[in-house]
């Protein structure tokens, strides 16, 4: 992933809508979702869903399928573990380093 593309996945994902549907694809899976599923799920408006949904492929983070008269929507890992990777290229100037652990909300 260049430095463009990293730009342009942050920004998509810099938004609670976009940040949650990129969410639940990546625990979804591959089979991915729905778009009316997605909806849903996290009670986005079928016309806020479309623009984020069109956001988030732009930005390389998610793709979409025809299934039928559905389209179908899934997390793209290879991006997604593309952006990570951009990220830490160079975590701790090369040297291995142990993962601070995370703090999660209960």
């Amino acid at each position: 992933m260049d430095t463009q593309q990293t730009i342009a996945a942050l920004a998509a994902l810099a938004q609670e809508s976009r940040l949650a549907v990129f969410r639940l694809l990546v625990q979804i899976g591959p089979e991915g979702l729905a778009a009316s599923k997605i909806g849903e799920q996290l009670a986005i408006s079928p016309s806020s869903l479309s623009f984020h949904l069109k956001e988030l492929v732009h930005a390389g983070l998610i793709t979409s399928r025809q299934d039928g008269r559905f389209v179908i929507y899934s997390a793209d890992t290879d991006a997604m573990y593309g952006l990570i990777s951009f990220l830490t290229e160079n975590c701790c100037g090369g040297k291995p380093c142990a993962p601070t652990k995370i703090k999660r909300k209960p």
